[in-house]
Order: C-alpha cells, then structure tokens, then sequence
C-alpha cells in the first residue's frame, strides 16, 4: 500500500510539467494560470494510470518489487500498458466524450486520430516514476 501511495505521488509530480508544457496542443482560451491550475486534475489521472502500469505487472510477474528492477520484460510490459491506456483513454475522451480536442499543431497517431504527445508521455514517464519510487522506497528501508 505504501510503494501504491509513494507511486501514485511521484506519478503526479512528474507528469504536472508534461500536461502544462503540453497545454498549447489542446483547443482552449485559457490563461497561463488557468491552465497551470487545470493540468492539477489531469496530473492526477496520470498518476493512476502509472498505478495501472503498476498492477499490469503485479498481475504478470506477481511481485510488488517488479518495478524496481524490471529488465527487458519489465520495461515491455511498461511501454506496451502505457500505450494501450493511453491511447483507449485519449481516444474515449476526444471521440467518445469529446471532453477536449486538439489544436492543428498535435501530430496525431494514423488510425487512431488520438495525439502522440500524450501517448508518448505514457511511454516515456512511467519507467522514471518507477526508478524514482524505488530510489524512494530503498532509501528510505
């Protein structure tokens, strides 16, 4: 339960600068601050989908420390949940639930008409929360 929390926190701090850098691809006439303050709720989402990567592969290798030093398998396993739940949320919310949309300047992934920059933030930040979680967690045993 403490490594979920430790995850969750971590997960949510990191991703707070990708959303607000990532603001300017998404329609909107929000000032600087009203975006800073909107990416709070969606640097949250982010943290639980990292604890969804998370149980993947508690679910796979059927041990809470996976993450901590995951190999070959382990960053698979990250890169392939990240994918798959980002691009099944960012397409729900743009297509299904229209609760954003982007701007001309979001490269979209063909066939998905969903935008690779939030799918790449799925790919890219999970492996350093886990590294930071487990830096975390050792150090503080």
């Amino acid at each position: 339960m403490r490594r979920a929390a430790v995850l969750f926190v971590i997960a949510s701090v990191i991703n707070y600068p990708w959303e607000v850098g990532q603001m300017p691809l998404y329609l909107g006439d929000k000032s600087w601050l009203q975006s800073a303050v909107h990416c709070l709720i969606p640097s949250l989402g982010d943290g639980a989908i990292v604890l969804l990567i998370f149980l993947c592969g508690l679910l796979v290798f059927r041990r809470a420390g996976w993450a901590d030093r995951p190999g070959l398998a382990g960053y698979a396993l990250m890169l392939a949940s990240g994918a798959a739940l980002s691009v099944f949320i960012e397409w729900g919310a743009v297509h299904v639930l229209q609760r954003w949309s982007y701007a001309a300047g979001m490269p979209q992934l063909p066939g998905f008409n969903v935008g690779v920059v939030p799918v790449l933030q799925m790919l890219l930040l999970p492996p350093l929360v886990f590294r930071l979680t487990a830096r975390w967690l050792g150090g503080r045993r």
